[in-house]
């Protein structure tokens, strides 16, 4: 594997562990809603995961992480679209997307 693609790799994973360590175990909706700071903070790992995957897919297309295209959407609408946000999708996919793109990427970074 492209020595940058495990840079980005990695980068991905960093941002995937900064979003956990800032929610901590209790993961609350509604503390996410009530916390500005918390709610940038993680638009910006967001920003970093989607640009990382951008890159990758640029070099390697054929790299297989299932929600690639979703990912790298995810941070256009964070970039571009800052004023059409949707927190709720932002939590989905923490709760639901977030723990399967680690894995992928921890396999990734094995081979």
């Amino acid at each position: 594997m492209d020595n940058e693609i495990k840079k980005y790799l990695f980068d991905i994973k960093e941002s995937i562990e900064s979003i956990e360590n800032f929610l901590g175990d209790k993961r609350n909706f509604k503390i996410y809603m009530s916390d500005k700071m918390l709610r940038r903070a993680i638009e910006r790992e967001f920003e970093i995961i989607g640009e990382a995957m951008n890159r990758i897919d640029k070099i390697d297309s054929e790299i297989n992480i299932m929600s690639k295209k979703q990912i790298i959407s995810m941070r256009n609408r964070v970039i571009h679209g800052y004023d059409k946000i949707d927190d709720e999708i932002i939590w989905g996919t923490i709760v639901r997307h977030l723990p399967i793109l680690k894995k992928e990427v921890i396999n990734l970074m094995g081979k």
